[in-house]
């Protein structure tokens, strides 16, 4: 079964303090988004890439690509939304993929491990795969400022992409979505939404979001150690 990737990367960097879309900030001389589909690559699950980008910064972003992904990676123009841009995506994919990832620029240091993690659990017939991580804080309901209870944290879990879809229920999900007023922060969400079941896999602290400076010095030294450990 062949899989393709969606990259959602029209989100700007006002968080990060950046001057351009956050896909684009340098990290260690390279783009996020460099990062994140070396990872999918090095993964060697991924057939096909679609890069959503934001409209004014599509020709920056296909010039950042090493020109040996060309064929594989095709950058498109991203939606005014993530949903937008994940949508326009399956848009653009041909009919050849039975399997979807949707991964976040963002998330530019996840292992390759935990894509193959995610395409085995859709081989074995899963219908909707996202990688976790057991939480680590104790969590509390908060409303006004003050404290409602404490929330058993035994299972929680914080939740990193890719995410990974059968395409007919990813498709399927997103036409639903078209007319709906309550917009999801992720692709597993739409699913449970339509009553489908959205299967666990192990997640990796090296896949956190990119959101802040103090994320961007952390993910600098994340790529400090894994070269030294080459």
């Amino acid at each position: 079964m062949s899989t393709a990737a969606i990259v959602p990367a029209a989100g700007d960097g006002l968080r990060l303090g950046a001057d351009r879309p956050k896909a684009l900030v340098s990290l260690a001389g390279e783009p996020l988004v460099v990062h994140a589909l070396r990872g999918l690559r090095a993964s060697e699950v991924v057939d096909r890439v679609i890069v959503a980008a934001p409209i004014a910064a599509g020709d920056e972003l296909r010039a950042a690509l090493p020109s040996e992904w060309n064929g594989w990676v095709r950058v498109i123009d991203g939606g005014a939304t993530r949903q937008a841009s994940v949508a326009a995506g399956l848009e653009a994919l041909s009919h050849d993929h039975d399997l979807v990832l949707v991964h976040d620029a963002a998330r530019a240091l996840v292992p390759p491990a935990v894509v193959v993690r995610v395409v085995d659990a859709l081989l074995g017939g899963a219908d909707a795969v996202i990688p976790v991580l057991a939480m680590a804080d104790t969590v509390k309901r908060v409303r006004g400022g003050v404290v409602l209870e404490t929330v058993d944290r035994a299972e929680l879990y914080a939740v990193q992409t890719p995410q990974g879809f059968q395409r007919r229920i990813l498709a399927a999900v997103h036409a639903a979505a078209v007319d709906s007023d309550a917009p999801a922060t992720d692709d597993a969400a739409l699913v449970e939404r339509a009553g489908g079941e959205v299967c666990a896999v192990d997640g990796d602290s090296e896949a956190f979001k990119i959101t802040r400076p103090l994320d961007l010095a952390l993910a600098e030294a994340v790529l400090r150690s894994r070269r030294h450990s080459l």
